[in-house]
């Protein structure tokens, strides 16, 4: 039977937060953003198991650890890069699952995950021949700018959206995507689709944002209270 697995890559500082810690323990309504992204897999029956990829120099992560389930599993071999924590990820629990399972990446500043988009993605994914990710169309107008952030063109915006996570691809399609990506990839999907496939986009949700600033925080805030 296949079975469904979560990495959370948590490895990263957060730069642009300008915050002291990294983003993933920034507070939200009082929990660290990361207490809400591994409570919603905690959550679903059909997620079988959940690794947290962190800095091998993380000293956060244990005084947050005790009130966790038994899914969760931390590894501390994360990476310079998103997709390297992952692909150093699934090579730690390789032994451990099948070629086939599935592996949904999840950021760990994603906090706004509900419990019916994520079982919407499980369920139209459980059966493409690809994997896909959450995704929004994009409503803003584009513009291009010049380094003296002065408007070069407006681009068209049909057809385009914004990638979320969690991105849901088969372990052995997803090892062999990122293992043989040249450079770094933005996100699993652009590995996938360097690999020759075409990911399936799921339509997400406002409320799954990324917390990027600080104003992010707010934000999320006022909408995780107005749709809970």
């Amino acid at each position: 039977m296949v079975r469904f697995h979560v990495i959370i890559p948590a490895a990263g500082s957060g730069t642009r937060m300008g915050a002291v810690a990294p983003k993933q323990y920034l507070k939200l309504n009082g929990k660290p953003l990361i207490h809400y992204v591994t409570q919603v897999f905690e959550q679903c029956a059909k997620i079988d198991t959940i690794h947290v990829v962190l800095n091998p120099d993380d000293k956060v992560w244990p005084v947050l650890s005790s009130s966790l389930s038994h899914k969760v599993q931390v590894h501390y071999c994360g990476g310079e890069t998103r997709a390297a924590s992952v692909l150093n990820a699934l090579n730690a629990i390789e032994a451990h699952v099948s070629s086939d399972d599935w592996i949904l990446v999840h950021d760990a500043a994603r906090p706004g995950l509900s419990n019916t988009l994520l079982n919407k993605l499980l369920n139209e994914l459980k059966d493409d021949p690809v994997g896909g990710l959450l995704a929004l169309p994009l409503a803003d107008t584009l513009k291009r700018a010049d380094a003296e952030q002065r408007v070069l063109k407006t681009l068209p915006r049909d057809d385009l959206w914004q990638a979320q996570t969690p991105q849901m691809f088969g372990f052995s399609s997803l090892k062999l995507a990122l293992t043989a990506f040249k450079g770094t990839p933005t996100d699993e999907a652009e590995a996938i689709e360097a690999f020759g496939l075409q990911p399936k986009l799921v339509c997400g949700e406002l409320r799954n944002m990324k917390v990027t600033y600080p104003q992010d925080l707010a934000v999320l805030s006022a909408l995780l209270d107005i749709t809970s």
